[in-house]
């Protein structure tokens, strides 16, 4: 397929009177289908862990589409089942033009409690912490490094699940506490294995990967690990281009860092309720996320 065809509407909410919804997260709704969940990719946004008054057109699909794109690009043991409209159950087909090219039918996975970062360059919350203390998430790095400087290795950096508020950047050592030894190396491991290989592709299509989080869990039935949720997508990752990346400043980015920095212009103490966008805002938003799906997929988004 070529491209990506779809309504424009924005959709903050899905609705699926037939079916169980389990919770609405920042960005998903999540409904048990019994052995399986159905996960729903809407248009809601946030930022600095505060879900935001506006939408932005098409994020839901495009978050789906492109972990769709990694999952199959990647070959890596993960969560989905099915993304076809054929195989929505009876009691989901009356909304099959509103969940189109934004659901997965997904595994039951024992989702593991904590998010795996790896950071390639030093950007956001980790450029803020280097210049204080020459550390990130107290990883001891080089001195000398500047603003969005590529990090002499990819760096591993985990942080607690929170359901509401900010997630907390933890050691290594306590992910070993909470998981145990062997678990904490494994994600370590396969997260590192999926960021280099991502990052090694996303190169040939002029895109840098400079940091993205993932979500792990365990299948039940056999204990393996499972790559879960989204993956690799503008609300995960920070996206740059190749060809305008200069260290010692912050970089163009094809993400939600147009909104972040909308934000922090603002005197908003990043506690709910959020200010409203302007509609430049979203609308930039919106084109930003549309020219990363193409430029890693290479199809047109339409």
């Amino acid at each position: 397929m070529s491209s990506v065809e779809g309504t424009s509407s924005v959709i903050r909410e899905s609705e699926i009177p037939g079916a169980n919804l389990v919770r609405r997260g920042k960005v998903r709704d999540l409904y048990d289908l019994d052995d399986k969940y159905l996960i729903v990719a809407t248009d809601r946004l946030s930022a600095f862990d505060v879900v935001l008054n506006e939408g932005i057109q098409d994020k839901g699909r495009i978050l789906t589409q492109l972990s769709l794109f990694w999952f199959d690009l990647l070959g890596i043991d993960n969560h989905l089942i099915s993304a076809a409209v054929e195989d929505l159950p009876e009691e989901c087909t009356p909304q099959a033009d509103q969940l189109r090219d934004r659901f997965m039918i997904v595994e039951k996975l024992e989702i593991q409690p904590v998010e795996c970062i790896v950071r390639g360059y030093l950007a956001g919350s980790g450029w803020a912490e280097y210049q204080e203390h020459g550390t990130v998430c107290k990883i001891p790095l080089p001195e000398g490094l500047v603003n969005s400087s590529q990090l002499p290795e990819p760096i591993f950096t985990p942080s607690t699940k929170e359901e509401e508020g900010h997630d907390v950047n933890i050691p290594f050592e306590t992910m070993v506490e909470i998981l145990g030894q062997e678990r904490a190396d494994e994600m370590k491991q396969k997260s590192l294995e999926v960021y280099f290989k991502a990052a090694e592709y996303a190169r040939t299509r002029g895109i840098i990967i400079a940091d993205t989080k993932f979500e792990w869990g365990v299948r039940p039935s056999t204990g393996e690990l499972v790559l879960a949720d989204e993956v690799l997508t503008p609300d995960s990752s920070r996206f740059w281009p190749m060809d305008l990346y200069e260290p010692g400043k912050s970089q163009a980015s094809f993400d939600k860092q147009y909104v972040r920095d909308h934000l922090l212009s603002t005197d908003w103490d990043k506690t709910p309720p959020a200010p409203n966008l302007p509609e430049e805002v979203t609308a930039y938003t919106t084109s930003k996320y549309r020219e990363i799906f193409e430029l890693l997929t290479g199809r047109d988004w339409s």
